[in-house]
């Protein structure tokens, strides 16, 4: 019986020794903010940022820089990042600022757009894509925090460069 009692002690056990072939995991949200392109030179690029201050640049077109490229900051700048965008963070799902969506009946055409990405670890997220051309007036404040809140990484413009 005690062998018994010890094998079960060890089978139990093992399931709590990391293994090489799994990816390790990072506590808390992790939230990709991606830029899309506009008639013109605006900055097309995506940033993966996670609560410890790794990240990740990768700058398509229009950026000082161009392909993938690591990059730390600091947990309060990811902190002053995620503070910019959490008014306009859907509570579930997915919310899109586009043509023909409401407030968004007649867009000005040609302009940038941002889709923003929170993810959880435990298996939620939430998707808000806005575009820029979507009634300005009335959408003033949620365009100025969307479109300013990579300023909150200082490391972020070396990587972009200037913003029209």
């Amino acid at each position: 019986m005690r062998w018994m009692i010890l094998g079960v002690a060890a089978l139990a056990l093992a399931g709590c020794v990391p293994r090489s072939d799994r990816p390790v995991a990072i506590e808390g949200d992790s939230v990709t903010y991606a830029t899309g392109p506009c008639f013109g030179a605006c900055p097309v690029y995506s940033v993966t940022l996670r609560p410890d201050g790794s990240g990740v640049f990768t700058g398509k077109r229009f950026t000082r820089v161009e392909g993938e490229r690591p990059f730390r900051t600091t947990p309060a700048a990811y902190q002053a990042f995620l503070a910019r965008l959490q008014p306009y963070r859907p509570e579930s799902g997915v919310r899109r600022y586009e043509r023909g969506s409401a407030g968004c009946e007649q867009p000005v055409t040609d302009m940038p757009s941002v889709d923003i990405s929170w993810t959880r670890m435990i298996g939620d997220s939430q998707q808000l894509y806005y575009y820029f051309g979507c009634n300005l007036e009335k959408n003033r404040a949620m365009a100025d925090a969307l479109g300013n809140a990579p300023e909150a990484i200082p490391e972020l413009e070396a990587l972009i460069g200037e913003r029209p």
